[in-house]
Formats: C-alpha cells, sequence, structure tokens
C-alpha cells in the first residue's frame, strides 16, 4: 500500500510517502525556524499562514521524489493533534480534499502515536521489526512521556511532564543565556566542551516514586543562579559549563526514570523517539544505562526525531491494515491525548 502523509502539527510542513508502512520512499519537510527565530518560538498565526502557503509545493515534492502519480496513491493520512489548532487544519483539510477527489481512505493520525513507531523506521535504508511490548521514551518541544507499548493501538501512559516538557526547558534556558532559538542544538553544542558537574543543579522528580517528570523547577534554578551571578559581578560565568550541568540534570532524570520504568513493565526493549532525542549525551547516556541494565535500544534516527510526515503515514498503514479509516467529518483536535484503543 502506498500512503500520502502530511504533518502540519506545529511549524513544520511535511508530507511523505511510505510503502507497506515501513519503506520510506519520500520525506519532505519544509522548515519555518528562521521565521520563528526573532520571535523566540512558534508564533501560531505565522504557522498556519505557511503551511497554507506551502502545503501543496511539499506534497508535489514529496509524491515526486517518490516517483509516483498522486492516482497511485492509495490512502491520505494526516496529524489530527495534538497541535496548534489552525496548523492542524491545513493538513486535515488538505489530506481529506486529496482522498475524497481521490476516492481512498483518509485517516486522521495522533502526533504522538507517530514518534511511538518512528524508532522502528529508516535504519540505513532497512526497518526494524516491530517487538511488542516494549518501553517507550517521548521527549520533544511539548511532550515529555513514558509510554508502555503492548501492541499497535494498545497504549499505556505511565508518566508525563506536570509542567514544562524538557524540550521546553532547553528552549527557556537557552533564551535566558542569550543562545536564541530553537534552544536545544545550541546548548546541545556548548554543553560538549563544558562540566556536567560545575553546577548542582536540581533532578527533579527523581525519587518521586513514579514515573511523571517536571522540568520547570530546573528552568527556574538557572535562572536564580544567573541572577546571583549578575549579583556578585560575575557576569563572564562559564556558559559551557552552565549548558553542560543544566543538560545533566535534565539528561539524568530522563534516563533514570526511563529504566525504572522499563524495569517495573519487565520489557526487554527501550526506544526513544522526539525532537530532543537528538541529544548527544542523551543518547549517550541512555544507551550505557540500557547497556549496563541488559535492556536493548532502538533510537530514531535523527532524521525522524524532529516532526516529520512519514511516521504519520507509518502510522496510518498499520491501523488502515487492521481495518481502521476516519471519516471526513474528522475535525482536529489540539489536545488530543495517547489513549489506548
Amino acid at each position: 500500500m502506498l500512503v500520502l502523509g502530511i504533518e502540519t502539527s506545529c511549524d513544520e510542513t511535511a508530507a511523505a510517502v511510505v510503502r507497506d508502512g515501513r519503506e520510506i520512499l519520500s520525506n519532505v519537510v519544509s522548515s519555518q525556524i528562521e521565521l520563528h527565530r526573532p520571535f523566540g518560538g512558534v508564533v501560531p498565526e505565522i504557522a498556519s499562514r505557511q503551511h497554507l502557503r506551502f502545503i501543496d509545493q511539499v506534497v508535489r515534492q514529496a509524491l515526486d521524489a517518490a516517483g509516483v502519480a498522486i492516482d497511485q496513491i492509495e490512502a491520505v493520512c494526516a496529524t489530527r493533534g495534538p497541535g496548534l489548532a489552525t496548523s492542524l487544519l491545513i493538513g486535515v483539510s488538505t489530506a481529506k480534499a486529496i482522498a475524497a477527489a481521490r476516492k481512498v481512505p483518509f485517516l486522521g493520525v495522533n502526533h504522538l502515536e507517530g514518534h511511538l513507531l518512528s524508532p522502528f523506521l529508516g535504519h540505513s535504508g532497512t526497518q526494524a521489526p516491530m517487538y511488542f511490548p516494549f518501553l517507550s521514551l517521548i521527549v520533544s518541544g511539548g511532550h515529555t512521556m513514558l509510554v508502555h507499548v503492548r501492541a499497535v493501538g494498545d497504549y499505556e501512559v505511565l508518566g508525563q511532564t506536570m509542567d514544562d516538557a524538557a524540550g521546553e526547558a532547553f528552549d527557556k534556558v537557552a533564551k535566558l543565556l542569550g543562545l536564541g532559538y530553537p534552544g536545544g542544538p545550541a546548548i546541545d553544542q556548548l554543553a560538549r566542551e563544558g562540566n556536567p558537574t560545575a553546577i548542582d543543579f536540581p533532578r527533579s522528580m527523581l525519587h518521586s516514586g513514579d514515573f511523571h517528570f517536571s522540568f520547570s523547577g530546573l528552568k527556574t534554578a538557572v535562572m536564580y543562579y544567573l541572577k546571583k551571578q549578575s549579583a556578585i559581578g560575575n557576569r563572564q560565568s562559564e556558559p559551557r559549563d552552565l549548558c553542560a550541568s543544566f543538560q545533566e540534570a535534565v539528561v539524568d532524570v530522563l534516563v533514570e526514570k526511563t529504566i525504572a520504568a522499563a524495569r517495573a513493565k519487565t520489557v526487554q526493549l527501550i526506544t526513544a523517539s522526539g525532537g530532543v532525542t537528538c541529544n548527544t549525551r542523551l543518547r549517550e547516556k541512555l544507551t550505557a544505562a540500557c547497556q549496563r541494565s541488559g535492556f536493548r535500544l532502538l533510537l530514531a534516527e535523527a532524521k525522524l526525531c524532529t516532526d516529520n510526515a512519514a511516521m504519520i503515514a507509518a502510522v496510518a498503514d498499520a491501523h488502515l491494515q487492521r481495518g481502521h479509516h476516519s471519516e471526513l467529518t474528522l475535525d482536529v483536535e489540539p489536545n488530543l491525548a495517547l489513549a489506548p484503543a
């Protein structure tokens, strides 16, 4: 089956063609980072206008790159949530229009489910076989959660952030340091040359006895640290050490809670996905922790960690094969939860 996927949940206009839910024939992403950078974050009105401007072009590019014509597409899908309502509407409306015109099935996809299955896509031209059950860490700009995956569509959310997601914390701390937007890559780069033990930042909820997260307090701790340094006249405090210490605090909590959740559910496989999974320290420490604890680890490829349409098409194929489809009256859900089928 050839599935055309569309992703417009936030500020990436993306389209992809995937064959049989596993083979990525094309995966086109049009980024808006430069437009939003002056504002230090995504401006919803700008994002939706850009989606509307480029969606047709991106879909055509995806079809051309895949070497298929629109009449060869056997199903069309789009992210229906969670995300920005005005952005989601562009992708869902486009997918519905194509599906109606071509008289093929349409499916609305949960963005988080796309992240869940993305580690099984695109590994050096081959696809890793799906292995159930497994424990998934999703860590991105808007979401940080641990999910017990029993089968496609059968999910148990074990824990999630109670306030800021990890990616939000990276962006907010980067803003405090004047590093620009997005903050994650900038902090990651500086942290590689810094001392992760230089500043003892708090590991929020590390010993809470559950699998939830909190990163707002850590961001506040960085803010007060900077204010204190300024008050004592130390305006040239080493940003590399601060970035390394902040990053280490985030990564320690993510890794320890992931390993604890995997042990609690007695799984053999851990997966990690979402934009923050591109962080080199997280990948390094999670890999080492899994090796020590005897877990198999499958990380989403960097190009599939950030928002993309290939992961959406892969999820759609899995559900279409099970006889599921969506009505053309389906609406977007900006706060769509990841819930068991």
